[in-house]
């Protein structure tokens, strides 16, 4: 049997299958899990993962910091897409009223560089001075993780390695410069880049733009980010996604990149033909 820890971990989460397998993970490590979940963001599957559970609102820290220190957390792990797009919308005061504690840290910190890494650390800021210190998100499922090398039984052309080197520079320039953390190439050529839409839409938009099948994906970690709150990450819906839309590659930083599922990513990459191939900062792909 598995001894639980003295200290349950704390869990913000935000959309996706990310959060889950924190809490599973954490789960046979024998951590308790305390989850505060994003309202309209969490998956409410969550619940049924963690030993106390609450949803809150993204724009009230003060809530869910004060949940979590209630629980007993000294460690939290913060994870799970909040959409871009939704902190946008024209709605967005009225949807997300701010707490106190929201109200300052715009006041102090966030009104001067709105964009989402300086907002994260920010939050991570204010969950340490009360007590809570953000953790490395992949911590408890490092399993996940990409590895170095071609990862299915699916090979990569001659003409896919050539785009995978190509695409590689781009895309960290591109993460560099806070654009975005991935690419579509095809025979040299960039077709489409990342920016606030998000790989999924990416994807889409470059089915539409190449009607040759074959091209390669390139997806890297932020070069400025921080892996408590920025892992970039595929999942099965990424390859759906890729399938349907004509791509033949994906080309991941290893050690950086987290498959989501990884096991199901690799089967169904391989039942539709696309090779995943780990980069590493050698810039080796074999």
């Amino acid at each position: 049997m598995v001894r639980l820890s003295a200290n349950p971990l704390g869990l913000i989460a935000g959309e996706g299958v990310f959060p889950l397998l924190v809490a599973r993970g954490a789960h046979a490590a024998g951590r308790r899990v305390v989850c505060a979940a994003f309202r309209g963001s969490a998956w409410t599957q969550l619940r049924n993962e963690c030993d106390r559970f609450r949803w809150v609102s993204v724009a009230r820290p003060g809530s869910w910091i004060r949940y979590l220190r209630s629980a007993g957390c000294s460690e939290a792990i913060m994870v799970g897409r909040v959409a871009h797009q939704r902190l946008h919308d024209r709605w967005m005061y009225l949807r997300y009223i701010p707490d106190l504690r929201a109200v300052r840290l715009w006041l102090t910190r966030v009104r001067r560089d709105t964009r989402p890494y300086a907002v994260l650390g920010a939050l991570m800021d204010e969950l340490g001075s009360a007590g809570i210190t953000v953790v490395d998100s992949t911590q408890y499922c490092r399993e996940h993780l990409a590895a170095a090398g071609v990862m299915t039984r699916r090979q990569p052309t001659d003409l896919q390695r050539q785009d995978m080197l190509y695409g590689w520079q781009l895309a960290q320039s591109i993460s560099r410069m806070d654009i975005g953390q991935c690419l579509v190439v095809m025979r040299r050529q960039v077709v489409a880049v990342e920016a606030l839409e998000g790989t999924a839409a990416l994807i889409q938009r470059a089915g539409s733009l190449c009607k040759t099948r074959g091209w390669t994906l390139v997806k890297v970690s932020n070069t400025t980010g921080d892996v408590r709150v920025d892992v970039p990450t595929i999942g099965t819906a990424t390859i759906e996604a890729l399938h349907a839309c004509g791509g033949g590659c994906i080309a991941l930083e290893a050690g950086k990149t987290l498959m989501l599922e990884k096991p199901k990513v690799l089967e169904l990459a391989d039942r539709y033909k696309i090779a995943i191939v780990g980069l590493d900062a050698a810039l080796s792909p074999t």
